[in-house]
């Protein structure tokens, strides 16, 4: 498929490949942090369990990323998420400096922001109106804090340290984090070890436990801890060092000091306080300065992601847009191999997975061609976790998953894996077993909040029921339309394993269910209404009637031929349509990401060029504000962007190409070479094959 190219001299550089220009000079870490986009802005590594960053509350507003460009501090904390939606999730391992007495530690206090934040790559900078300057940097499993206090400030200086401390929620929709107890112990070195128990947020997960261990390099004058007592807000407060175990209580520490100076180190692990001491005496050794941790982040991201790709645009926006990107959609998922306190494996592990129903349109086929070795990893944790929890996930944070949006989309995945040549360790066999799990095991419903109560949305496909008994779903369940939609392409996912790895019967039953979204195609639909009350996800038929590509030459003789497609599609793109973005496509909604390129089924890709160009130059820019909308976790709405900043075009290889697709082998799995010849008109050059339509056939 062809992808407007707009950078010039651009390439992929193998793994290890470095360059001599700074790139990270480019990564505008705020992007993205305002209009609903919920990035995380702080500094972590790539696909570090730490992310340390700032918490503000403002009423009414939720921080999903524990940021907000409004607001109080509460906290600078060492989990967070990146670019979600739903509910916030996580905001635990805390610290919070203060410059006065700490008579109630838990009467929820926050400081005033004094000014706008600064950041860079590794690297986060705050005010608080009380004059402490706040940084934050981290390795993988640890964070660092630099507290610096006003010079000759007669004032008490503190550190707060609230194992209660999470993100809230003020939705109403019942997904508010709450905190269900925890352990906290200081030693006579000053060093604290503990942990914390939470559950719910967005995955509406029970309860699980973050273990944290934390030092402070310079010596505090006195270390208080305390715990709530009983059910009113009193607080018991001791100068002995001791160890507080409080189910339900709050329960914490804070530390007084005499020096301007105060730096932390604290790390984090899923299995103990032992391994989290472990960790960040690893990866931040005593004696580390603030600027070595924030140097090596740098370095890391440079050499691992930044460097991946080059170009010799010298835009600065363009190379802002560009390597942004990159570094958002390597926050998470979170690499957690060695943290998994479900069950003990030697394989690798990741989770703060958001969300697959938005990965697999984009996201994850990039990654494969920029990260392989950590997307083969990926791959194999997919398979681990259905082989330990029975279902792969949609989406999973504290070890749990959960929420399924559309069908189960792990299946895309995994087949889109398999077909592009990811091996390596990856039991496929295995994989095609969890595949086949979600195609024909009804889940069980675990009572949600406020998603739908008409079918299970955990993990698996709510709606199989019916799927499985009539080939296309009924208005009993809700999202009804959309989910057969997405029913088809999981199935069509599992018809590409299946065929590959020999299972011939199985995968003639996949792709003749795979076709089953035909069942639902109303030729007297009209205008943006649905046929059934809420049957649609987050977008209606004119978005969803686009969906099933793999059967996408079906759906070109279903609309009456090429010319009313072209003239369907234009309709997408035309001015006036009611929403915020002014056309019934929307560059904010994940489900409509594949239609600008759709004009290449009807051999029309410089239309695909056109649209697909002009939606990235005018929806994204840089600056708080340069998302459209929600980034979607791991990355989807900048990978998009990257896709269409790489491009993909002619001739390849050196060889002229008169498609406007290519298969994998073509050009990713040996290297390859792309060449942009541009002109000032566009030009017929797609004179072959079409585009692939196997469900067609």
């Amino acid at each position: 498929m062809l992808f407007s190219n707009m950078l010039t001299g651009l390439a992929f550089l193998a793994a290890g490949t470095t360059l001599a220009t700074d790139l990270a000079q480019h990564v505008d870490v705020l992007k993205g942090t305002q209009n609903g986009g919920n990035d995380f802005p702080g500094a972590a590594r790539p696909f570090g369990m730490v992310k340390s960053g700032p918490d503000l509350l403002l009423p009414g507003t939720d921080a999903y990323a524990g940021y907000l460009s409004d607001g109080e501090f509460s906290g600078f904390s060492l989990m967070h998420e990146q670019g979600t939606g739903g509910a916030p999730k996580y905001g635990t391992v805390s610290q919070l400096p203060l410059m006065c007495h700490v008579d109630d530690p838990l009467s929820n206090i926050t400081v005033p922001r004094a000014k706008t934040d600064s950041d860079s790559v590794g690297y986060y900078q705050a005010h608080t109106a009380e004059g402490v300057e706040v940084e934050l940097s981290a390795s993988t499993r640890a964070g660092i804090y630099r507290y610096t206090f006003p010079q000759g400030s007669d004032e008490v200086k503190n550190v707060l340290v609230d194992i209660s401390h999470v993100l809230p929620s003020s939705r109403g929709q019942e997904l508010g984090q709450r905190y269900e107890g925890g352990n906290l112990s200081v030693f006579a070195d000053g060093h604290y070890e503990g942990h914390g128990i939470c559950n719910n947020g967005r995955n509406e997960a029970p309860n699980w436990a973050i273990f944290f261990c934390g030092y402070f390099e310079s010596n505090a004058t006195s270390n208080k801890t305390f715990v709530a007592v009983g059910a009113d807000p009193s607080v018991e407060q001791t100068d002995r060092s001791v160890t507080l175990n409080a189910e339900t209580k709050r329960i914490g520490a804070h530390s007084t000091f005499n020096t301007e100076e105060v730096l932390s180190r604290v790390g984090i692990s899923w299995i103990s306080s032992e391994q989290a001491c472990r960790k960040v005496n690893k990866e931040i050794p005593q004696g580390t300065t603030f600027a070595a941790v924030v140097d090596e982040a740098k370095a890391e991201w440079s050499d691992k992601v930044l460097s991946k790709i080059k170009t010799t645009s010298t835009n600065e926006k363009s190379l802002s847009l560009l390597y942004t990107s990159l570094d958002f959609m390597h926050l998470i998922p979170t690499n957690s191999t060695g943290e998994n306190p479900g069950w003990h494996s030697a394989g690798p592990y990741y989770q703060d997975i958001f969300t697959f129903c938005d990965l697999f349109r984009c996201r994850t086929a990039l990654m494969q061609v920029l990260q392989p070795a950590a997307y083969e990893e990926q791959i194999r944790s997919l398979v681990d976790i259905w082989r330990h929890d029975g279902y792969l996930p949609d989406a999973r944070s504290s070890n749990y998953n959960g929420r399924t949006q559309g069908g189960s989309n792990a299946d895309n995945i995994l087949a889109d894996a398999y077909v592009n040549g990811v091996r390596g360790a990856v039991n496929y066999e295995g994989a095609y077993q969890a595949m086949v799990k979600d195609a024909e095991v009804v889940p069980s419903n675990i009572p949600s909040t406020i998603w739908h109560q008409t079918r299970p949305t955990h993990q698996g496909r709510g709606a199989l029921p019916d799927w499985l008994e009539l080939g296309y779903i009924t208005p009993k369940f809700s999202w009804a339309i959309s989910g057969a939609v997405e029913f088809a392409a999981n199935d069509f996912g599992l018809f590409e394993v299946a065929a590959g790895l020999g299972k011939e019967p199985d995968a003639a039953k996949y792709l003749n269910r795979s076709r089953n979204w035909r069942n639902h195609w109303n030729p007297k639909q009209s205008s943006l209404g649905g046929y059934w009350g809420d049957p649609y996800y987050e977008a209606n038929s004119w978005v969803y009637s686009w969906a099933d590509v793999h059967d996408m030459k079906y759906i070109v003789t279903l609309m009456g031929g090429s010319e009313t497609v072209v003239r369907r599609l234009d309709t997408m793109f035309t001015e006036g349509a009611k929403g915020s973005s002014g056309t019934i496509f929307d560059a904010a909604n994940k489900s409509m990401f594949n239609i600008p390129y759709l004009y290449n089924y009807v051999g029309h890709p410089e239309l695909s060029v056109r649209q697909s160009r002009q939606v990235a130059k005018h929806t994204f820019s840089t600056g708080p504000k340069g998302l459209p909308g929600n980034s979607d976790a791991a990355g989807a709405m900048q990978t998009w962007l990257l896709w269409n900043m790489i491009g993909l075009g002619v001739p390849v290889n050196g060889k002229v190409w008169t498609k406007s697709w290519l298969t994998w082998e073509d050009v990713f799995a040996e290297g390859g070479l792309f060449e942009f010849r541009l002109g000032a008109q566009p030009i017929q050059w797609a004179t072959g094959e079409l585009p692939p339509s196997p469900a067609s056939e």
